[in-house]
């Protein structure tokens, strides 16, 4: 787990620091700012360089298997993004239940982004020193995936739960109070002596704990692709830190990405197989443990081929989705 020293880690999180008040400072203008789709897409292929400069940088600073960990990061990149896009669509079903303008959008998105930094950095260091003390767990990874890969097609965009009642909000209001209209930016307002929560605090709170839920996808599935914690932490960050920009471009177009979420369930479905793949030895011994003797092949699903799969079943879910929603018009 000690491939990079400490002062590495340091450094990409001050990068990372400086790269987000960037964010806000060039593309969430304070005030009622619309972000426009040029503006969303500028900023989209902003973050897409940086991520691919950072690349770079890996294939010839890191300090072993440079060539393989770049290849890691590109796949766990384009992984931990195209989940990602599915999220992102929950996100635009959540501003449209709370009512949240479109010029208010960038604020919650930006502390969304920033609480869901904070929150993948645990879970990833979490998962990475579960992984190195009981590597067994990769095996319960890949079966989960396998699940949360089958329910994907299974899944009816119709049938939404109710956002206002999720566990947190419930309890959040059990001890905060919360005024039900909204005030422009603002998340708290002072009434008298009160201090309560406006509609668009209770938006924030929603997408930092569907984005908990959304990690338990994407940080198992990055985890298929490389066990090098920096790796798997890098490509996850990069991926999120374009999200605000990438949501301001892909609003405007999300119904032509109806079989989107099909493409996601494949990839996961790969990842949770290529998982499981590598896990023969623990799988034998579970099988002989039942009495079986199952004598699994150990079976590595070299990078990039993993990157082609996921790269070309992520684009042929995108078109293919483009081309049948243009022929129902």
């Amino acid at each position: 787990m000690d491939i990079l020293p400490f002062w590495a880690w340091i450094l990409f999180y001050v990068l990372v620091f400086i790269m987000l008040i960037a964010d806000l400072k060039m593309f969430g203008k304070k005030g009622e700012h619309e972000v426009s789709i040029k503006e969303a897409l500028k900023m989209t292929g902003v973050w897409i360089g940086v991520s691919l400069v950072f690349c770079v940088g890996v294939y010839f600073l890191y300090p072993i298997e440079a060539h393989e960990k770049a290849m890691e990061f590109l796949a766990g990149y384009l992984i931990e993004k195209s989940l990602s896009m599915d999220n992102l669509f929950v996100f635009l079903m959540l501003f449209s239940f709370f009512g949240v303008d479109r010029k208010y959008q960038h604020e919650v998105l930006f502390w969304g982004i920033f609480g869901a930094l904070v929150l993948r950095s645990i879970f990833i260091f979490a998962g990475a020193a579960m992984v190195e003390q009981f590597e067994w767990i990769l095996g319960l990874f890949g079966l989960f995936l396998l699940y949360t890969g089958g329910k994907m097609f299974g899944h009816n965009d119709e049938q939404q739960s109710d956002p206002s009642q999720n566990i947190i909000v419930r309890l959040f209001k059990k001890f905060f109070p919360v005024t039900d209209q909204m005030h422009g930016e603002k998340f708290f307002i002072k009434n008298g002596t009160k201090r309560l929560a406006t509609p668009l605090f209770i938006t924030l709170l929603v997408i930092e704990t569907t984005d908990v839920a959304f990690a338990v996808d994407s940080i198992p599935a990055v985890f298929s692709v490389s066990r090098d914690p920096f790796i798997v932490l890098t490509s996850n960050i990069f991926a999120i830190l374009g999200l605000r920009a990438l949501y301001f471009a892909l609003a405007a177009v999300a119904k032509y990405f109806t079989y989107l979420k099909y493409g996601l369930g494949i990839i996961l479905i790969f990842v949770g197989i290529k998982m499981l793949l590598a896990m023969n030895e623990y799988i034998n011994a579970g099988a002989a443990w039942l009495g079986y003797d199952l004598n699994m092949p150990h079976m590595e699903i070299p990078t990039i081929w993993s990157l082609a799969f996921i790269f070309g079943t992520l684009i042929l879910s995108m078109g293919l989705s483009y081309v049948v929603t243009k022929r129902k018009k």
